[in-house]
């Protein structure tokens, strides 16, 4: 009997990471009294990590993912994934 070939979901698993990031380093931006949108686009616009706080580790957090892999996960989550 041939066992059923194992589907990898990594990109789907690269997403979530990038999801949970996000939302966490947003939480650690309010919690210190910042706009976090404000401060998530001076980062994104320019890759200045000091838009973002280290409070909760979130400058390290959100310095780990690729800044094209989040920028492509803002636009599939803004204009959902179906396209």
């Amino acid at each position: 009997m041939i066992d059923p070939t194992a589907i990898f979901r990594i990109f789907e698993e690269k997403d979530d990471q990038i999801k949970t990031t996000l939302k966490e380093v947003y939480q650690a931006l309010k919690e210190k009294g910042y706009n976090p949108i404000n401060q998530l686009v001076g980062y994104i616009l320019s890759e200045d990590p000091t838009y973002i706080t280290t409070h909760q580790n979130a400058r390290n957090k959100i310095r780990k993912i690729d800044r094209d892999d989040l920028l492509q996960e803002l636009l599939k989550s803004y204009l959902g994934e179906d396209i």
